[in-house]
């Protein structure tokens, strides 16, 4: 008698997908025949028959707008990696453009804000589907940075709309919803390109990522989707936490 076993598909959301973190992530996830990929952003570089470009600059409210999430009964998970972000412009405040402060706010945390209601809308308390939410932040959503005021309050913005997402799901009961915040520590991206591309009259710690860089310091984004998958394949084991680093979980190097 031949056996039958039927996949487990999971159907994830991800926004800024064209490089760093994101293309790593969604690239990851491609490598197995379980997962679809809904990459969401202004350009998309993967080209895979699992993989749904849907293209929207996210740094545009307007156009934030029309993202649509569709319920799919041929999933048995789905997942929202809010992943897009900018650090902006790295100089001190009082040299801030209004437009750059705008598209940092708007990307890095009103689209988040967006996004994550949209697809709690879409699915939520009427889905008794098992949903992740995963929003990408960083450090320096908790410890002042010079010359990157405007990352830094976005990041701590976003940390704290998890945290509150987190306290609604739990106050209604909803347990098959999962809501996290990381921060996965400095990895080798085009954004710490961006940094070190700066000067150090704008930017007192210019030195100190230039040698992370110099010195191999910096995280690969393998190590990263590696232990984002972890996550998505059981976000029980991250236990109670909502907001951590992703240093502290999983394998560490």
């Amino acid at each position: 008698m031949l056996w039958k076993f039927e996949i487990m598909r999971t159907k994830v959301f991800i926004t800024g997908t064209s490089s760093g973190i994101g293309l790593a992530i969604a690239e990851k996830l491609l490598l197995t025949d379980a997962y679809e990929v809904v990459g969401i952003g202004r350009r998309h570089t993967i080209n895979h028959p699992r993989y749904i470009p849907v293209t929207a600059d996210l740094s545009d409210f307007e156009a934030t707008k029309t993202i649509l999430f569709e319920a799919d009964s041929s999933f048995s998970k789905i997942v929202l990696i809010n992943n897009a972000g900018r650090i902006g412009a790295i100089q001190r405040v009082g040299s801030l453009s209004d437009d750059d402060i705008d598209d940092s706010i708007q990307l890095n945390l009103t689209a988040v804000i967006q996004l994550t209601n949209y697809f709690l809308s879409a699915f939520g308390r009427k889905d008794d589907r098992q949903q992740i939410i995963l929003n990408i932040s960083s450090g320096a959503g908790k410890n002042p940075i010079d010359a990157w005021s405007v990352y830094c309050a976005t990041k701590a913005g976003l940390d704290m709309f998890t945290r509150c997402v987190r306290e609604e799901l739990n106050v209604l009961n909803q347990h098959q919803i999962y809501a996290f915040s990381v921060a996965p520590g400095v990895v080798d991206t085009p954004m710490q390109q961006h940094i070190r591309a700066s000067t150090e009259e704008n930017f007192s710690r210019l030195e100190y990522f230039q040698n992370l860089h110099r010195e191999g310091q910096l995280l690969s984004t393998d190590l990263i989707s590696h232990k984002v998958h972890l996550i998505l394949e059981d976000p029980k084991q991250v236990g109670e936490e909502v907001v951590f680093s992703l240093k502290d979980f999983g394998i560490k190097k």
